[in-house]
């Protein structure tokens, strides 16, 4: 079977949100699947993340201190921005084609066999198939410590079979409303179902209803609960951990802060960009001391502070320096309400007077209205466009969603032409000033980034 077959195959399951509930969230189906693998995700110790917003970030920085630490890491993440292999990772490398192309190959036929035996009723879903895939790659590996990013939920994630040595909770709000629950409540027993007895849990506080319910979850699995909360640096200089004005580069900012960590203290410098990202930084330096508590003895101050400084994560807050007719540009895969606000927060600290073109495109089931409440105040101008996503929104949809803000919005229906008429745009408001922010979805951003390379290519020559 070839990659582009093996891709091919996968997404005609169906995207991971667009099947039924009773497909998606069904672990007794993903153990049988993996039982039949003989238990890949046994062959490794993890550590398991969930929540509403960055765990991803977290996952690719703890990942980055693991590395640092001379271990052998998987990192599973999703969803991905250009290629479906960005999901699975040995030390930062991207599962190879051939690899992806014949573990798919072994998952499908599998899966047809436990089906013809009636082992399983249906074909394992999208991410199902991923998540076994992965396991399987980090197993054959010998991999000897695996990140696992939640793709929804926790409590029947598929993720969730695994046995985390660490199990972290990022920041809970309100997100897939139609599957996890319509409160903030609902939403965060879902994510504690990634919590076990006898184990450990990294949390922060946040919301006081995720709170509770995170918090009761803790005390009823007797689970010892860390705070990271010592790792968040206050804003101004106080106790001695303060946060550096950052340094502004082509790239983007770089915070820098002074931090005591396994004893000895430490210059953390993370790429990534904003304050909300401090409180993912905390729960990853949390989770790797907690690790060296738990054996894992080459994490180190030094190797904490070199993964922190080494992290890459693409498509949050990334800056795209001006370049040959381009003007600066943002990416960031905000996608919900609490995702726009840190997006805005962000853009107001390092874009302050600066006009801003939006490039804007969401899924349909997402709260639009609130977030172009949140965003589109601050634009000059945005282009409305939409991903090659069945649940993709129209721009015409967009439009009406934010018709309160009172936006001068711009329907552009494909988005390579949607980068175009931003940069037109870019060239009228101030040329190299004016600063391109393309936000949304995950979808857009990923597609955008194709764009770019492809434009980058051709600048090349």
């Amino acid at each position: 079977m070839s990659y582009q077959t093996a891709v091919d195959r996968m997404y005609a399951l169906g995207h991971e949100l667009a099947q039924t509930p009773s497909h998606k969230f069904d672990l007794a189906h993903m153990r049988v699947m993996l039982s039949a693998l003989d238990h890949p995700e046994r062959r490794f110790p993890s550590v398991l993340i969930a929540g509403t917003n960055g765990k991803g970030s977290t996952a690719a920085s703890l990942a980055s201190i693991l590395r640092a630490s001379g271990l052998k890491t998987g990192l599973y993440t999703s969803p991905h921005l250009v290629r479906i292999n960005e999901r699975i990772r040995v030390n930062g490398k991207e599962i190879g084609d051939d690899d992806f192309a014949s573990l798919h190959g072994e998952m499908d036929a599998i899966a047809g066999e436990l089906i013809d035996r009636g082992e399983l009723p249906w074909h394992p879903s999208f991410f199902e198939m991923m998540t076994a895939i992965a396991f399987q790659h980090f197993a054959r590996e010998k991999i000897e410590i695996a990140v696992l990013e939640v793709g929804m939920g926790g409590r029947l994630d598929a993720t969730n079979v695994v046995e985390p040595l660490v199990s972290v909770i990022t920041d809970i709000s309100l997100d897939h409303e139609k599957f996890l629950g319509n409160t903030v409540a609902e939403i965060a027993k879902e994510k504690a179902g990634i919590l076990r007895a006898n184990s450990t849990a990294v949390v922060l506080p946040q919301q006081p209803e995720a709170n509770d319910v995170i918090g009761n979850a803790i005390l009823d699995l007797g689970a010892r609960a860390v705070n990271a909360v010592a790792y968040v640096p206050p804003v101004s200089p106080g106790s001695g951990n303060y946060l550096i004005p950052q340094a502004q580069g082509a790239a983007g900012s770089i915070y820098r802060y002074p931090l005591h960590v396994l004893g000895e203290q430490i210059m953390v410098e993370t790429p990534l960009v904003g304050r909300h990202q401090l409180r993912n930084v905390a729960l990853a330096i949390a989770a790797a001391v907690e690790l060296n508590r738990l054996g894992f003895t080459g994490i180190t101050p030094e190797s904490v502070q070199k993964g922190l400084r080494e992290t890459r994560w693409p498509g949050r807050f990334q800056v795209v320096a001006a370049r040959r007719g381009w003007p600066e540009m943002v990416i960031d895969v905000a996608h919900n309400p609490a995702g726009a606000w840190a997006l805005r927060a962000a853009l107001s600290e390092r874009y302050e007077g600066r006009p801003l073109i939006f490039l804007f495109g969401a899924m349909r089931d997402k709260a639009i209205a609130e977030m172009a409440e949140i965003l589109f105040p601050l634009a000059e101008r945005v282009i409305a466009t939409r991903p090659d996503n069945p649940r993709a929104a129209s721009p015409e949809e967009i439009v009406q969603s934010a018709a309160r803000t009172g936006a001068g919005i711009e329907v552009v229906e494909n988005v390579k032409e949607a980068v175009s008429r931003a940069k037109d745009w870019a060239g009228t408001l101030a040329g190299a000033e004016a600063v391109i922010v393309v936000t949304g979805s995950i979808y857009l951003v990923g597609e955008v980034m194709s764009a770019m390379a492809a434009v980058d290519t051709h600048l090349a020559h």
